[in-house]
């Protein structure tokens, strides 16, 4: 299965006004402001907001959205509090877990949870709740070594903070809190923000950035190891403040829009409109749109090709052995991998385990993609055919139950068992838990899963994203993911009324080839420019776009 739910095809006269949008504002793109006309201006690029607008994508969902409630009552580990009930897509964790990334606050032997403590920061504030205020200036020093490779998004800053496009915004966001994160996030402060934060993930957190965010003032609500309690409480926190009411949203996975809906609904009133990365958040939104239950516009951030193209493949291309090694040590050569998905994230983790000597499979649901991991030497097999034999099975669908217990119980001993997917769902790790098979904590975020037998299985992360929970991910790539999330929290809010209708939307090829265009000096790149007559020739305008919309990279 692919990472992009649904067909992903854009209708060729949605694709066809796009172009022309495109084409009729590209002479505008010159210089950085934001006038009362609703214009934006970035750096030699003049953007007027007609020409930021986003084209509406309809992708069939054959399915209603739905957020399950059910509560499961195994706790392999409990934690102090006894907070430990799970929720619709949060499968069972531990506050004793950390990942081998360097966390500063992970290795402390406090275990009194964040929720029962009092803290303050230097200016004498106490809204927020991490795990330890004290940890701040080791975020600090981290968050500084993100600015150096994320030099684009910190040039889109020093552009348009003289500005402040948005001055008024009250954004509440919920994504993994990292120092790449946190750029991101004193980038739309530069640009007059206010901002509350909370974690999209229980293990993906890292204490001291989000200490070091508290320290200057932005609400965070986030500690790596929350217990499924506290993960919702986070993001009520966030909300819920006497006085102030968001009406941005930057989601990662849809968590964060799904709570306003259920608790606050009555907050989209003043919502303008909501940015979301993952896409499986995307999903959502597509299928609350198709209900008539989307109440303001989105913009889908996860297909847009910066962030198809970059972030799914060169990331996951690097950090999947990143993740691996961090948690086993395992040797690549000559091992035997099934990646369950050709995506994006799975041409990643492919060609990186391949590139080590790795004998790699393939699952696939699509005969495109199939075709593809074909043609790039995979054996496309289903996963049942070779589960008895393979070393490691990686899991990046999007899917529910891609990996069951028939299957787990079939894997060979020593096995490893991951997740390069958004959610909890793709490993059928609820099954795992049950009085006849033992779980040992091995080390952070690695637990031995013990048959009567005495087989043993390596889960990493209980089933969550290996990368961001069990290491780290490359800065570079995502400062184009960070750099686009910006420019569509812009877009949104300067946008006059009207221009956008509840749906879902993704910006204009114009903007991607801007966010790569920023890009493109770290590596010393110069472009070829088009003459008149090579422009005319092929009927572009010579300042792009360069691709017709229903163009595939």
């Amino acid at each position: 299965m692919s990472d992009t739910l649904g067909d992903g095809k854009l209708e060729l006269k949605q694709a066809s006004k796009e172009v022309k949008e495109s084409e009729n504002v590209a002479e505008k793109y010159s210089a950085m402001t934001v006038s009362k006309n609703s214009e934006i201006v970035m750096g030699e690029l003049s953007v007027s907001s007609a020409a930021f607008s986003a084209v509406p994508t309809h992708k069939p969902v054959k399915k209603q959205i739905q957020f399950v409630e059910d509560k499961q009552e195994f706790s392999r580990f409990p934690t102090k509090a006894g907070r430990r009930s799970l929720s619709r897509s949060i499968s069972q964790s531990s506050t004793d877990s950390y990942s081998s990334a360097a966390s500063y606050t992970d290795s402390s032997d406090d275990e009194t949870s964040p929720r029962d403590k009092t803290q303050l920061n230097s200016k004498g504030t106490n809204d927020f709740c991490v795990k330890n205020i004290k940890q701040a200036e080791f975020g600090r020093r981290e968050i500084e070594i993100a600015e150096q490779d994320m030099s684009a998004l910190i040039s889109l800053r020093k552009r348009a903070q003289g500005e402040k496009p948005l001055a008024g915004a009250k954004i509440v966001g919920c994504t993994h809190i990292t120092a790449q994160t946190a750029v991101l996030i004193e980038t739309l402060v530069a640009l007059g923000a206010q901002c509350r934060w909370t974690a999209c993930n229980i293990y993906s957190t890292q204490n001291e950035v989000a200490a070091a965010l508290s320290e200057i003032g932005v609400a965070v609500f986030a500690w790596k190891g929350e217990s499924e309690d506290d993960f919702w409480w986070c993001i009520n926190k966030c909300i819920n403040m006497e006085g102030w009411q968001p009406n941005m949203i930057l989601d990662d996975g849809g968590d964060l829009t799904h709570w306003v809906y259920k608790k606050y609904p009555n907050g989209f009133k003043k919502i303008r409109g909501i940015v979301e990365e993952s896409v499986t958040g995307v999903h959502r939104l597509y299928q609350l749109s198709k209900a008539g239950k989307l109440c303001v516009p989105a913009m889908n951030v996860n297909d847009s090709v910066t962030k198809q193209k970059f972030d799914n493949l060169y990331c996951c291309r690097e950090s999947i052995l990143d993740g691996l090694k961090r948690t086993t040590d395992v040797m690549f050569g000559g091992k035997q991998v099934v990646v369950c998905g050709y995506g994006e994230v799975g041409k990643g983790c492919t060609a990186a385990l391949k590139a080590m000597g790795s004998i790699v499979y393939v699952t696939e649901i699509d005969p495109i993609c199939s075709l593809q991991a074909c043609m790039d030497g995979f054996r496309v097999v289903k996963l049942n055919e070779v589960i008895r034999q393979v070393d490691i099975i990686i899991t990046c669908t999007g899917n529910k139950n891609v990996v069951t217990r028939d299957q787990l119980d079939r894997m060979k001993n020593g096995s490893i068992v991951c997740n390069m997917g958004h959610s909890n769902t793709e490993i059928d790790v609820a099954s795992l838990r049950t009085p006849e098979l033992t779980w040992e904590r091995v080390c952070s975020q690695v637990d031995h899963v013990i048959w009567p037998d005495g087989k043993r299985v390596i889960l990493l992360a209980e089933g969550r994203l290996l990368n961001l929970s069990c290491s780290t991910v490359p800065t570079f790539v995502l400062s184009i993911t960070a750099t686009t999330q910006a420019l569509a929290l812009i877009e949104l809010y300067n946008a006059p009324d009207g221009r956008y209708k509840q749906d879902v939307y993704l910006l204009p090829k114009k903007m991607d080839e801007y966010v790569a265009s920023l890009h493109l000096p770290t590596f010393d790149a110069h472009l070829t420019e088009l003459s008149d007559e090579q422009a005319k020739y092929l009927g572009l305008n010579k300042n792009g776009p360069f691709k017709p919309n229903y163009y595939r990279y």
